[in-house]
């Protein structure tokens, strides 16, 4: 299946989740708050208000759908994932400022005893209803949300089975009240909101993580960089990076190959890095691949070096009578060590070793040439 396919797939799935969790939770609305009110029951109307809150976050789910899934684009390079991010912050502060609304309450009327309803029977039934119908929207959410690693999906799945513990609260608060102790409705609906007010914290924590580029968990980037040793070519590596974008990673990272290889064996070893990674477990939809010669993470000793112009014009001159100018074109350079390195290559009719060592010798007199390497070739 291709990437557009998957995409077109999940926006299908998240849509139909959130329309059938705000079918579910409309009527749920309306049944707790009407039920709440006339079965005297304020934990009753705050599961209500709980409702409401998912209700808000089913929209808000069917809208991140809409445009998360987006293929990239000329203004997104990276895709739209982390608009699904985006409303998943906002579905954290919807839960939090709804514990917010309903600990103020609570907590007025429990200063103020005079203002305490009495709970009646009805309200043990509506609790136990919602119970059943939010626990069975967990179910088929989560199933989705793994399906598709949605974070968001996952978010709104816990935030309806948190309905379901919330209406457990309250069937436990009603039972109370109804059996003599008036206080127990209150703080069921306090207990309510403390559970709101949690996942909601978790959920918007998280994604604010994603969204300011937090990386891998050590363990994760541990088990990416053991992959990227094991490949034949790679020396070492450095500089490992991660960030999150909506349920995959990006990566780059700096390895280290053979301080001789061609430029073209270096991308290939890089390719087959960047294949592996993408392949592996790690939720990796990217890799860049950076191919150093030699550790830069600790000094960048080559930095002030002269680029080829300028070391080709110095090596004309000093090597001005031994070689043609036009030969020192076809030099190979390695910026190593802080040095620049030189391999020529020469015909086989000039083999000479004095050639040789008069070629290092007077191209060492630049201060900053390394070692000079003079091969021959069978024209």
């Amino acid at each position: 299946m291709d990437a557009q396919q998957q995409a077109k797939e999940r926006d299908q799935a998240m849509r139909k989740t959130s329309v059938v969790g705000a079918i579910v939770n409309l009527v749920l609305t309306v049944v707790k708050i009407v039920f709440g009110i006339i079965g005297q029951s304020t934990a009753l109307v705050a599961d209500g208000v709980h409702s409401l809150a998912d209700l808000s976050t089913d929209l808000m789910v069917w809208f991140a759908a809409k445009y998360s899934n987006q293929p990239a684009d000329k203004e997104h390079p990276y895709g739209h994932a982390r608009i699904e991010t985006a409303f998943t912050v906002g579905l954290g502060v919807v839960l939090i400022i709804t514990a917010i609304g309903i600990v103020v309450d609570s907590g007025q009327r429990l200063l103020n005893p005079d203002t305490l309803l009495q709970p009646t029977p009805i309200v043990l039934l509506i609790a136990a209803i919602s119970i059943i119908a939010n626990e069975g929207l967990y179910q088929y959410t989560m199933r989705i949300a793994r399906d598709f690693n949605s974070n968001l999906l996952k978010a709104n799945a816990w935030h309806h089975r948190s309905d379901a513990i919330s209406s457990i609260v309250v069937l436990i608060g009603v039972a109370g009240s109804l059996m003599g102790v008036p206080y127990l409705d209150a703080f069921a609906a306090l207990g309510v909101a403390y559970m709101i007010g949690k996942i909601g914290w978790d959920q918007a924590w998280s994604s604010i993580r994603e969204l300011i580029d937090t990386g891998m968990e050590p363990k994760t980037a541990a088990a990416v960089a053991r992959i990227i040793e094991n490949i034949e070519g790679v020396q070492s590596m450095h500089m490992l990076r991660s960030r999150r974008m909506g349920d995959s990673y990006l990566v780059d990272v700096h390895i280290e190959v053979d301080e001789r290889l061609s430029v073209s064996e270096g991308h290939k070893i890089a390719e087959y890095v960047r294949f592996k990674l993408i392949e592996s477990e790690k939720n990796i939809t990217n890799a860049l691949v950076h191919i150093d010669p030699e550790d830069d993470s600790l000094e960048l000793l080559c930095i002030g070096l002269p680029f080829r112009r300028e070391v080709l014009a110095d090596l004309r001159k000093v090597w001005a009578g031994e070689v043609d100018a036009a030969d020192c074109d076809s030099v190979t350079l390695h910026y190593l060590s802080g040095k620049v390195h030189v391999d020529l290559v020469r015909p086989m009719h000039d083999a000479s070793a004095n050639l040789s060592q008069r070629l290092a010798e007077k191209a060492q007199t630049l201060d900053y040439i390394g070692q000079v390497r003079i091969f021959y070739q069978y024209s």
